[in-house]
């Protein structure tokens, strides 16, 4: 780019160029963006809610087991594994039977809502993914392995009840006490195909807030598991 073009922009306030145009002025003039175009550096700054969007990812598999693994650990109060399968987690972390068990001993409330393996949103949910793992299946290995914690005080399974299987299986949320990982999913997509948003609260009223909501509403009906939905 010419001196000339540079000289126009800086002349300009509202003239604001593209982002890799700045950021090559700035590299050639030594200082630092804000000091030239404070106000693009303004428009980037995340206000209100906004600011409770801390990442997103195009799939959840994108999202490193270790923004997981340091969720749970860093969660001192609420544990809430509301996806319908929760298969992953114990594939992604690791001895994740006595990190539970670890968690739940220091007081913090652990629980899982899953679908009903039984349930008819289930069968219509292996008919649309038709992968050889299927998804009653998947939910079966979440119950042995939270079969190994046995009676661990602190530690709740729920099934969704049969009315909200079909919300449930459609959106995944996940609490480590003031932050929250949500996978939307998408058509016949498999969870780790679909997004991902990490949110942290910042206030009532917000994203956090929503899902939070969404996620406690199903639990709050969800059926104890042992005993059959329909009881």
């Amino acid at each position: 780019m010419s001196g000339k073009t540079v000289e126009r922009w800086l002349n300009d306030p509202e003239l604001i160029p593209h982002r890799k145009n700045r950021q090559d002025a700035c590299a050639e003039l030594g200082v630092d963006e804000e000091m030239l175009w404070p106000k693009s550096v303004k428009d980037r700054i995340k206000t209100g809610t906004d600011r409770e969007l801390v990442h997103s990812y195009p799939y959840r598999s994108a999202c490193p087991s270790t923004v997981w693994g340091g969720l749970i650990e860093s969660s001192s109060q609420d544990l809430l594994f509301a996806g319908y399968t929760n298969y992953f987690l114990w594939l992604d972390q690791p001895d994740f039977v006595g990190t539970l068990r670890r968690k739940a001993g220091e007081g913090c409330r652990v629980r899982f809502l899953l679908g009903d393996p039984e349930g008819d949103v289930t069968r219509q949910r292996e008919q649309l993914e038709d992968v050889a793992l299927t998804v009653s299946t998947r939910i079966r290995i979440t119950l042995e392995h939270l079969g190994k914690l046995g009676a661990a005080d602190g530690v709740e399974a729920r099934f969704s009840a049969p009315a909200d299987a079909a919300n449930h299986v459609s959106l995944s949320v996940f609490r480590f006490d003031d932050e929250l990982l949500v996978t939307p999913h998408l058509a016949r997509l498999v969870g780790h195909d679909s997004p991902l948003l990490h949110l942290r609260r910042q206030g009532d009223g917000g994203l956090f807030s929503r899902f939070a909501e969404h996620a406690e509403e199903l639990w709050g009906r969800g059926v104890p598991v042992g005993v059959p939905a329909g009881g």
